[in-house]
């Protein structure tokens, strides 16, 4: 006999950030959550990018209800006005929470699939009456089948970063030197990774927070280890917009990591270099030459791409999903967060209209929600889940309630600084990961995004 579909759980897709803000915020409505996690820990995604210091402060990156749910088991948010790294965030606030959720969390369980239990994506017929059937495949290699009443994919983007090439595919040879390019921000306290950087010619290709990152680290190095230099890689030109919102940014450390980029480039740390669409990758000996579709080259011993993320929709086929041609986000959304027009500041607090699709009861959130688009903030994501709960719930009016105010100014797409004392001053190193996990990259996203 079929399960009715008000007595299965709302299945979550990932236990990131904004995955077990979800889960909170649906405990607290009274719903009952399953949260599915392909990874063997809480916050898997953010743990890939642990060395990094994110550019907003604890205070920024917990969220209420999940704070609410923490608080019988004793745990204390840190201090608010201090900027947690990766690692500190998984370990202080994502595992203690998915650990408060108990059995509402499931590792090691990763998404094949979402679809109406007997529909495809074809079928009209009694399909909004008929629960969801989430496919899954355990780390054991077993497939199940979970019903769920809705489904929130919180899966975000670090799994698919973008490629080299200009035009938004792989260049030629791109997969061929895989060996020697890397798609994250390099962890240079690594010595394996510090000397695959240390003395040699790395091209950053990438214009977002990452590569700002990316290229401040580059230059720290290149103070202690002769022979360093980063190429910069532009597919636009430097105008007065390039390295974010400086000092006038309301996230500071936001901020300081456009002026450490800024920095790199006037100490003759990096070289930038403007207008370069990447059509190709050619080897030249022991070098790496990257050809640009007007002809021009740059030569590189390593090749760090920066480009952005993208989303997986692969395993959302069978639903019907309304997303912009563009940006790959949820249509109504997609105009408030273009990147063209808006950083995360400028992004108008949005929920569940913004996030619905023609298939009632999936949402995409998180750095997922934002498709090809930089300008998340964790807190976004908070809200959105919030939204979502509450419609889930019954609550139309708190759903449609605003109930968030963001910083303004400066771009997004990386974190902050790293190896510095934990608080607003940022002038030191910096590194870079998804957004305000933010991502992300992690995050870079996982759950964000570089």
């Amino acid at each position: 006999m079929t399960t009715p579909a008000a007595e299965l759980p709302v299945v979550v897709i990932g236990a990131g950030p904004v995955g077990l803000a979800a889960a909170a915020h649906l405990v607290e409505r009274g719903l009952d959550p399953l949260v599915l996690e392909a990874g063997h820990a809480a916050g898997s995604a953010v743990r890939e990018w642990a060395h990094v210091r994110l550019f907003s402060t604890w205070g920024e990156v917990v969220d209420p209800a999940a704070e609410k749910l923490l608080a019988p088991t004793g745990w204390v948010r840190p201090d608010e006005a201090t900027y947690p790294t990766g690692e500190e965030w998984a370990e202080l606030y994502l595992q203690p929470l998915a650990d408060a959720l108990g059995d509402k969390v499931r590792y090691g369980t990763t998404v094949t699939g979402v679809a109406r239990a007997g529909r495809d994506r074809v079928v009209d017929s009694g399909r909004d009456e008929q629960p969801f059937t989430v496919h899954v495949r355990t780390a054991d290699g077993r497939e199940e089948r979970i019903g769920a009443r809705a489904v929130i994919d919180a899966s975000g983007t670090w799994t698919t970063p973008g490629p080299l090439g200009g035009d938004g595919l792989p260049a030629i040879g791109e997969h061929s030197a895989a060996d020697r390019i890397s798609y994250r921000v390099p962890d240079l306290r690594d010595p394996a990774v510090r000397a695959r950087y240390a003395g040699r010619r790395t091209a950053v290709v990438g214009s977002g927070a990452s590569a700002f990152t990316a290229l401040a680290a580059l230059a720290e190095l290149a103070g202690q280890e002769p022979g360093t230099h980063a190429v910069w890689i532009l597919r636009r030109g430097i105008g007065a917009g390039t390295f974010g919102g400086g000092e006038a940014d309301q996230l500071p450390a936001r901020g300081a990591l456009g002026l450490a980029a800024k920095a790199a480039v006037e100490a003759g740390h990096a070289t930038a270099v403007t207008g370069f669409r990447t059509a190709a990758v050619e080897r030249d000996g022991d070098l790496l030459v990257l050809v640009a579709d007007d002809g021009r080259t740059e030569p590189a011993d390593e090749v760090i791409v920066l480009t952005g993320f993208r989303p997986d929709l692969s395993f959302l086929s069978e639903v019907r999903l309304g997303l912009d041609e563009r940006l790959q986000a949820p249509l109504a959304l997609a105009p408030l967060i273009d990147p063209n027009v808006h950083s995360c500041g400028t992004v108008y607090p949005h929920g569940v209209n913004e996030l619905s699709h023609p298939e009632q009861d999936v949402y995409l959130v998180g750095m997922k929600s934002y498709g090809r688009a930089p300008t998340f903030l964790a807190m976004t994501g908070y809200e959105q889940t919030r939204s979502i709960a509450a419609a889930l719930a019954g609550d139309r009016e708190a759903a449609e309630r605003v109930e968030l105010v963001l910083p303004e100014t400066g771009v997004c797409g990386g974190s902050g600084l790293f190896d510095q004392e934990d608080t607003a001053q940022a002038s030191d190193g910096c590194c870079g990961a998804p957004a305000t996990l933010q991502i992300g990259v992690g995050a870079p996203a996982s759950s964000g995004g570089c």
